[in-house]
């Protein structure tokens, strides 16, 4: 019997190659984060009690619970750059605490591909010590090397942008004003490719042509594979950065979608 050959495939017959799987960097999945104010004893003893209270995890008199975040889930994809919006006290900044570590879930669990690295604008820095020992002392936290700190320094310091009207690196800290200090913070973060980057109203400081550059970056770093998330009361960098938002309120979230949609739905309910 004669062998029958194949026709060759055509371009239109070709099979296309399949698109590269999401890659999945965090899962929430049902968290719920608490809050427990202890207060109310002042006898004698009662820091031995409250602490045997933490210890068991049991309210006593006198103890007051938050519950800030209730019942959160979704998935974070490496390359995306996710938004969070909501109104003061939504739990927009536990959430973050909670999938850097900082923060215990009471109910549900958090889970993290790599390394979770949160900037906020009240991030600690030494203020006795110069810009110039704190960039050094704040890669050094982030896990880089003394080479690394010295090859990226002067790119740490001129996106930054403090010594554009002075040396300003190489005076203390407590000299600088909050959004000197809080663009310093930023650099020094920006400086490392990260698996997951947790911006807190980092980009709410500085002028607008520091939150351009701030945006470029963390557009970057989206191309380095890795996932930013951004809290803003600042609706266009949120705009202008991310392509999905969570919207929190009261520690729920209310919607998960692309970035346009949601903001509109929530200026719609803030306009009301």
């Amino acid at each position: 019997m004669a062998e029958q050959n194949s026709p060759a495939p055509s371009a239109a017959t070709e099979a296309v190659p399949p698109a590269s799987p999401k890659v999945p960097t965090v899962i929430a999945d049902d968290v719920h984060i608490v809050y427990r104010v202890y207060g109310g004893s002042t006898g004698r003893g009662s820091a031995t009690a409250a602490l045997n209270r933490l210890i068991r995890r049991t309210p006593g008199a006198g103890v007051r619970e938050v519950h800030a975040v209730k019942g959160v889930s979704f998935t974070a994809y490496r390359g995306e750059a996710i938004g969070l919006i909501g109104s003061n006290g939504s739990g927009k900044s536990t959430l973050l605490k909670a999938i850097a570590g900082l923060l215990p879930a009471e109910r549900g669990k958090v889970y993290t591909d790599g390394q979770p690295s949160l900037l906020g604008v009240n991030a600690a820095m030494m203020n006795d010590l110069t810009g110039e020992k704190n960039v050094m002392l704040g890669g050094l936290a982030m896990g880089m090397s003394r080479e690394q700190i010295r090859e990226r320094y002067q790119e740490i310091v001129d996106f930054s942008g403090i010594n554009e009207k002075g040396d300003f690196i190489t005076l203390p800290m407590r000299t600088y004003s909050s959004g000197m200090a809080a663009r310093l913070r930023f650099s020094i973060a920006a400086a490392k490719d990260h698996d997951v980057l947790m911006i807190d109203e980092a980009l709410a400081t500085g002028d607008r042509s520091f939150q351009k550059r701030s945006e470029a970056r963390i557009r970057e770093l989206r191309k380095e594979a890795g996932t930013v998330f951004l809290v803003s009361h600042n609706n266009r960098s949120i705009r202008d950065t991310c392509d999905r938002v969570l919207w929190l309120e009261h520690g729920r979230l209310l919607m998960d979608g692309p970035t346009d949609e949601v903001v509109r739905a929530y200026e719609k309910e803030t306009a009301r």
